[in-house]
């Protein structure tokens, strides 16, 4: 006879979720976490000690209270020197900083929140691709784990054949005259999945080197040679219409790879748990009223932004400037503010603020969905990061680039509704103000309009295949 007695419920799944302590990686992460908490998981969220206290500075202390007992932060080191700088820190540095003394704090983090016994056990965890040490700790400890690779399908197999570009000696560079001579040019067309015409210079920023110990190519390919294989699975903020030629290549490696993206309001709406954002930077409030004076004339409004990491030099920064006064458009850029480094930062030139009057808003940072999202948007001049690329995509705003490194260049390349801006070719290189103008007045009116339609038709065409639900292991069998 069955018993009559109530059985106790089962405890939640607790999911621990330690992101790459970057912006641009801190975005989606906080938009999976999201997503598994509205969907039953108990969530605890790692930020480091620095990003936590820019959160505090930036957002107070309401970026950490969700209202919910099963929704919490925790921190642990980087394993750099304390700082309080509102700055991205040096990736090279970070990188090898964590890997060294991420395994000892994770798995005493993991030991406290078990013993302190007011949250389910620890019973999952996911870490950033980035973060990929994590694994062996998780998997030491009898949990599983899985790994989010935050760049583009494309990109992550590209980072998946960086060994064999080692091995097949295209990597490292023989020497500094491959930057300039063609080498770059390469055909990599071995390389399943790609896009076709893929070159070296395509790949990820991090084979430029001719340094064959060096940081970034060696832990890539730890990553993906040690990490990757020992993860339960993999997942990817992307969906499979979009990379379907990428996704089988490596799915053909990794049949454990889940795709979760895009990671838009479809599975963390922005009023789900409001007071938890990721933003390091305290973002503008003008930013949605300048917008609204622009409405009017609807999409010509050119937004600017070159995402958290990218550091650029006055001389730069000068071009653009010149190229948007000349492009007659209306603007609305995003200058952090360490995004110039050169010695005495950097000044808006003389004459430009007269230049652009009425017409001109430079902000410190803002809410780039909000924007991207606002009928004044007309076109969004980016480095081509990953996640301003789905968020584009998914606003159906056609994109200008300028790729700074990683696998921004490939992005461009792959991107079926963007423009470049030109000589793009090197790795940074300075824009010329007149091209940057030619580019802009395109999202405008005159000769550019026919091109700027074709883009906006083709990123129109992607909208809705982003806001629509689609099936994810992860997200809607929990």
């Amino acid at each position: 006879m069955a018993s009559s007695e109530p059985q106790p419920k089962p405890a939640k799944p607790h999911v621990l979720l330690i992101p790459y302590p970057a912006q641009g990686h801190v975005n989606p992460f906080l938009k999976l976490a999201k997503a598994l908490h509205a969907r039953g998981f108990h969530v605890t969220f790692v930020h480091t000690e620095y990003n936590h206290g820019r959160l505090l500075r930036a957002r107070g202390a309401a970026a950490f209270d969700a209202g919910d007992e099963g929704f919490r932060f925790e921190t642990i080191p980087d394993g750099l020197p304390l700082s309080d700088l509102d700055a991205t820190q040096d990736i090279w540095a970070l990188c090898k900083a964590t890997r060294r003394t991420g395994p000892a704090a994770v798995r005493g983090l993991v030991e406290r929140l078990n013993r302190a016994g007011d949250a389910p056990p620890v019973s999952c965890v996911v870490a950033d691709g980035a973060m990929g040490y994590v694994v062996h700790v998780a998997k030491e400890m009898g949990l599983p784990a899985y790994l989010f690779f935050t760049p583009s399908g494309c990109g992550f197999l590209a980072y998946l054949n960086f060994d064999q570009l080692v091995k097949r000696g295209y990597v490292p560079l023989k020497d500094e005259s491959c930057f300039t001579n063609g080498y770059l040019d390469t055909p990599v067309d071995w390389i399943a999945g790609m896009l076709p015409g893929a070159r070296l210079r395509d790949l990820p920023t991090f084979i430029r080197t001719t340094d064959p110990d060096d940081t970034m190519l060696t832990i890539n390919i730890k990553q993906c040679e040690l990490d990757s294989p020992a993860a339960d699975g993999i997942l990817l903020n992307t969906f499979d219409d979009l990379e379907r030629r990428a996704l089988g290549a490596i799915r053909a490696r990794l049949p454990n790879t889940f795709t979760v993206g895009p990671l838009g309001p479809e599975v963390a709406p922005p009023s789900y748990l409001p007071s938890l954002t990721s933003s390091l930077w305290r973002g503008d409030d003008r930013c949605v009223a300048w917008l609204d004076g622009h409405a009017e004339a609807a999409g010509s409004v050119v937004y600017v932004n070159f995402g958290s990491i990218t550091v650029v030099t006055g001389e730069q920064m000068d071009e653009f400037a010149w190229g948007l006064a000349a492009a007659g458009s209306p603007f609305l850029w995003v200058v952090r503010p360490d995004m110039v480094r050169d010695g005495g930062g950097w000044a808006l030139p003389e004459g430009f603020a007269e230049a652009v009057a009425g017409r001109g808003l430079t902000v410190g940072w803002c809410d780039q969905e909000a924007v991207l999202e606002h009928p004044a948007t007309g076109g969004f001049l980016s480095h081509c990061g990953w996640n301003s690329t789905l968020e584009s995509l998914r606003a159906g705003v056609p994109l200008l680039c300028w790729p700074f490194f990683s696998e921004q260049f490939h992005h461009r390349k792959g991107t079926p509704f963007c423009c470049q801006i030109a000589n793009v070719e090197g790795s940074q290189p300075t824009p010329d103000g007149h091209h940057v103008a030619s580019r802009a007045c395109m999202l405008r009116t005159g000769e550019g309009l026919p091109k700027r339609r074709a883009l906006t038709v083709r990123a129109g065409r992607w909208a809705p295949r982003l806001q629509g639900p689609r099936p994810s292991p992860l997200l809607h069998g929990a």
